[in-house]
């Protein structure tokens, strides 16, 4: 673990952590020993693991840089954004469009420790970090407006943290409450596990570690959530189908697309 962090944050190292988890999975260092035999046990229950948290990262880049580049987003709301590894939403974007400005979301202390890494940014551009929870809109919104003109189109980035949202129904109302309070232009990216009964089990494991559970999807209930959306091609379905680079990965059981708000 880096020591990168407040000096009076209780790290709670004996616990396992859903941030530093993820960040293990990815090969990053900050995490602790808790977080890396839990990443061992779902490992060896569920090999996969490795493959989708890295199939989500480049998930992030190509879409980042598609919507920076050919679609000409310049804002960027990244919601659970997370322990800051390599690539992150600001620095693919600023690589393609240095005036692009981008707002991380989270409301975890761990992740809030590390919030310096993220805030970088070119000077043509801006980055900014919200300390809220996503499921609090109003609130996220507000702070938001703060650095991005949400005037303007957003592209709203959902990368493995909707599951955390453990009603379906709830998630896909928190998601078109985003989007419609977005301006016309804007986009959603997504992507979460595609629920399975290996997945599932996986999940449940995760859950009784102690640390924040998170539940998988069906193809339909990812589809509520771009409700009023338009998805184009490739449409819903294994990222690492979506405008692969190179030669294509074999497909992983995390989902999702980046939809489209007329």
């Amino acid at each position: 673990m880096t020591d990168d962090v407040t000096p009076d944050l209780d790290l709670q190292p004996e616990k396992p952590h859903s941030a530093r988890f993820w960040n293990y999975l990815l090969g990053g260092t900050d995490n602790f020993e808790a977080d890396r035999r839990l990443g061992e046990q779902l490992k060896a229950e569920w090999p996969a693991a490795v493959d989708i948290a890295r199939a989500s990262r480049a998930f992030l880049g190509r879409t980042v840089r598609h919507l920076a580049g050919e679609a000409g987003v310049r804002q960027f709301l990244d919601l659970g954004s997370g322990l800051p590894t390599a690539d992150n939403t600001h620095e693919v974007a600023q690589g393609v469009a240095p005036d692009a400005r981008i707002v991380y979301v989270d409301h975890d202390p761990i992740v809030l420790s590390h919030a310096h890494a993220l805030l970088t940014s070119t000077p043509e551009g801006a980055t900014d970090y919200v300390d809220a929870d996503l499921t609090a809109p109003d609130t996220v919104l507000a702070r938001a407006a703060r650095t991005l003109d949400l005037e303007r189109p957003v592209a709203l980035m959902l990368l493995s943290t909707i599951g955390h949202v453990q009603d379906p129904i709830e998630a896909a109302r928190l998601v078109r409450t985003y989007m419609d309070r977005l301006a016309p232009g804007s986009y959603l990216v997504l992507c979460t596990t595609l629920a399975s009964p290996a997945i599932n089990a996986a999940n449940e494991t995760y859950a009784a570690s102690g640390t924040l559970p998170y539940v998988a999807s069906t193809a339909d209930e990812m589809t509520a959530m771009a409700s009023g959306l338009t998805i184009p091609s490739p449409g819903l379905g294994p990222i690492n189908r979506w405008y692969p680079e190179g030669t294509m990965d074999p497909d992983v059981d995390q989902w999702g697309y980046v939809a489209h708000k007329a």
